[in-house]
């Protein structure tokens, strides 16, 4: 069984629907992870390489391995990464196929509330981490503070009990409440731990640039709408249409979206 519950299926879908927003975090998560200089780097869960591409232009690093479980999005990163010190492969955060002690830092952004046993890919980080290495996570406050889920789903639940459910699920992944993530890295026996906590905001054209990207194939969000019959799409589509415009004219929105982030000493 696949370790990840993410739904993966284009890269471009991706770079729409959450790429652009994990670019924004990655600046924010590589200061509070304090990458440096020098370093053999692991990527977990790199997705379309959001993260690799950052750290490789705001450091110098010797080296960046980018694993993601997804093969299309592997090869979407692969093919656009010109740098000799970055390497994607496909594998899984549960069973990293690495040799104890490999790296000088371990991060990992927007995945350990997709996989199935997040504790299991945690140790796996520090496993392959070198004594005195950082390990560093981050992921999204899903319930608390990223406005355009909370309308998504919110509008969800109240035209359908299976958009209910769906809600529910998407506000309880693991490692998205209130300190749960810095207690994974206590558990795992990190040092120096500390958490974080980073705000971006998503801005959005008009209502079309934040409803096409719910249309493709990845992410909880997309799996919705692709569930719903054509009528219930378009009633779907029409109150979601009214909780983005709010009383006004269609046109730009910016939203906040905050993640969780925590950081510790191998």
């Amino acid at each position: 069984m696949q370790s990840s519950t993410f739904n993966a299926a284009d890269g471009d879908g991706y770079e729409v629907s959450m790429g652009r927003w994990s670019r924004r975090l990655a600046d924010l998560f590589i200061d509070f992870a304090a990458a440096t200089d020098g370093e053999d780097v692991l990527d977990v869960g790199c997705g379309t390489g959001s993260l690799a591409f950052a750290l490789a232009a705001r450091t110098r690093p010797k080296s960046i391995t980018g694993i993601g479980f997804s093969p299309t999005y592997i090869a979407f990163a692969a093919a656009k990464n010109s740098d000799p010190r970055i390497s994607f492969e496909a594998g899984d955060a549960c069973i990293l196929p690495y040799a104890d002690r490999s790296f000088d830092r371990v991060l990992s952004l927007l995945v350990l509330h997709f996989v199935r046993e997040p504790k299991k890919a945690v140790a796996e980080m520090r496993r392959v981490a070198r004594p005195g290495a950082t390990v560093a996570a981050s992921v999204w406050d899903t319930r608390g503070a990223v406005v355009t889920y909370r309308m998504f789903f919110d509008t969800a639940a109240a035209l359908d009990p299976d958009g209910a459910a769906r809600r529910g699920q998407a506000f309880t992944r693991p490692m998205t409440r209130p300190g749960e993530l810095v207690a994974a890295w206590h558990e795992a026996r990190f040092s120096d731990v500390r958490d974080g906590y980073l705000t971006i905001r998503m801005e959005f054209k008009d209502f079309a640039d934040y409803w096409t990207p719910l249309t493709g194939k990845d992410g909880p969000l997309a799996a919705y709408v692709n569930s719903l019959t054509p009528d219930a799409r378009e009633r779907f589509k029409d109150a979601l249409t009214a909780a983005y415009c709010d009383g006004e004219k269609d046109g730009p929105r910016s939203f906040a979206a905050s993640a969780w982030a925590v950081r510790g000493t191998a």
